[in-house]
């Protein structure tokens, strides 16, 4: 593979540099994925210094055939002619089970043979399947997202993963590896097929979260996609070759590369031109919030012109702090916190409340790709009636739709809203007018129900990648 040095993320100081990518669907000679999966490999090919390691979260073929010993023809064709580019006794590859592969019985008995460098410590009935992995103090720990044994696609069992992270306490860093997202990725939503089913899925993430994991890697979607819940990010990347079914000029194929150190994780998306589409440092450090800068009641200029999103590396990130009291039990209309507005008739860029019967956060942003379309809605937790509450809400341009964020306090872990949009906040321009307790400049007034509304506003850069 030729072509230009394309530079890695590398760690600030000890750490670990990998690859992230999956869903080639490829392991048939000519056919199309098998020239798609070729211009991703030859990016990670490119990277300078190469990874320690690989990780590929599923669906390396197109599988998905009763015949065994074609299936095992894919995977000969996917290992010893289209990876025969990757020195794997240098470069490790890590794998995980997915729809196209270990779809029944028999091809979760092909997976476990044709993976038969993969350590075989997983639960009992998932050898080969389910597996963890130390490196100094980073523990991967890979699941088996569709066990024929609970029930097929969309099950993964928890106990024994609970096990593990517990049994590896020690490990610095922790990451979990599976194909199906938990959180549904741009609107598509469908358990057991496209998520992991409800009843796995709470208390799958029960388990991330009480001890610690950075992050969850899956695949699935096609498409990427950061999200981050209770703390614990989601990172989705099905880009390495199935093109023909990704929403066009939204999504593309892709890799990331990617490292971890002390400060956290960072990662750039490179398309097939090995250029940056996105990037992400994590966790995001914003000034403590009693530093903040106060905005006054009613319609203002912003304090300064910076843009509350930018899908540019660095990304901007955006935030709010906004107390008060709710209304009590009654009120559904929406309910005005900060709205941005313009001299233009066309609604808000941004607007920040509540709606609906429960009081709920809600974040409406009006900057679309594709004009006349209507708002994006994110939505959040609801609030109590006639109670205070004291929450912080962040944009942050560097995670597309899954940065439109929530916490309550300094201490508390960041959360992604629910949503249905492939896009964020990232189109946001510099937003020179803003309202507070009011709607958008005059054209709607929608105002805030309850009482003691306070504001305040806060912006960083993020660190580059």
């Amino acid at each position: 593979m030729t072509g230009g040095r394309l530079p890695s993320v590398q760690p600030r100081g000890p750490g670990h540099r990998f690859v992230l990518y999956g869903d080639a669907c490829s392991g048939v000679p000519g056919a199309v994925h098998e020239g798609t999966f070729a211009g991703v490999n030859a990016v990670v090919a490119r990277l300078d210094p190469p990874p320690e390691f690989i990780v590929f979260p599923g669906d390396e073929i197109i599988g998905l055939t009763r015949d065994e010993a074609a299936l095992r023809a894919q995977w000969r064709h996917w290992f010893e002619v289209e990876m025969a580019w990757l020195d794997r006794a240098r470069i490790p590859l890590f794998h995980t089970t997915a729809n196209h592969t270990t779809y029944d019985p028999m091809s979760e008995r092909v997976f476990a043979d044709v993976m038969a460098h993969l350590p075989r410590n997983g639960p009992s009935g998932q050898e080969g399947l389910s597996y963890w992995v130390r490196r100094g103090d980073l523990l991967m720990v890979f699941v088996h997202t569709l066990w024929s044994g609970l029930g097929g696609e969309g099950h993964v069992e928890t106990e024994w993963l609970d096990a593990t992270l517990a049994a590896n306490a020690d490990a610095r860093v922790k990451l979990v590896i599976g194909h199906h997202p938990v959180f549904s990725v741009n609107g598509y939503r469908g358990a057991y097929q496209r998520d992991i089913g409800p009843p796995h899925a709470g208390p799958f993430w029960a388990a991330l979260v009480r001890h610690g994991v950075l992050a969850y890697l899956c695949s699935h979607i096609l498409a990427f996609d950061v999200q981050v819940h209770d703390g614990v990010l989601q990172v989705t990347t099905a880009g390495a070759g199935t093109a023909h079914r990704m929403p066009e000029g939204v999504e593309y194929l892709h890799c990331l590369t990617a490292a971890i150190d002390a400060e956290g994780l960072r990662y750039s998306v490179l398309d097939t031109d090995g250029r940056i589409r996105e990037a992400l440092s994590w966790p995001p450090v914003l000034p403590r919030s009693d530093l903040w800068h106060e905005l006054a009641a009613g319609y203002q200029c912003a304090p300064d012109t910076l843009p509350v999103a930018s899908g540019l590396v660095p990304a901007a990130i955006r935030a709010w702090r906004v107390s008060g009291v709710t209304a009590d039990d009654g009120a559904a209309t929406r309910q005005t916190w900060l709205s941005a507005y313009s001299d233009s008739p066309a609604t808000a860029p941004l607007w920040i409340g509540l709606s609906g019967p429960d009081q709920r956060l809600t974040v409406s942003i009006g900057v679309n790709p594709n004009p006349g379309r209507s708002p994006h809605y994110w939505f959040g937790p609801p609030l109590v009636p006639g109670e205070p509450f004291d929450l912080q809400i962040a944009l942050h341009g560097g995670m597309g739709p899954g940065g439109v964020l929530v916490r309550s306090g300094d201490d508390a872990s960041w959360s992604s809203l629910d949503g249905a949009s492939a896009n964020g906040p990232e189109a946001l321009a510099a937003l020179p007018n803003w309202t507070v307790g009011h709607g958008d400049g005059g054209f709607e007034d929608r105002p805030f129900l309850g009482h003691d509304l306070r504001v305040w506003t806060a912006h960083a850069a993020q660190p580059e990648v």
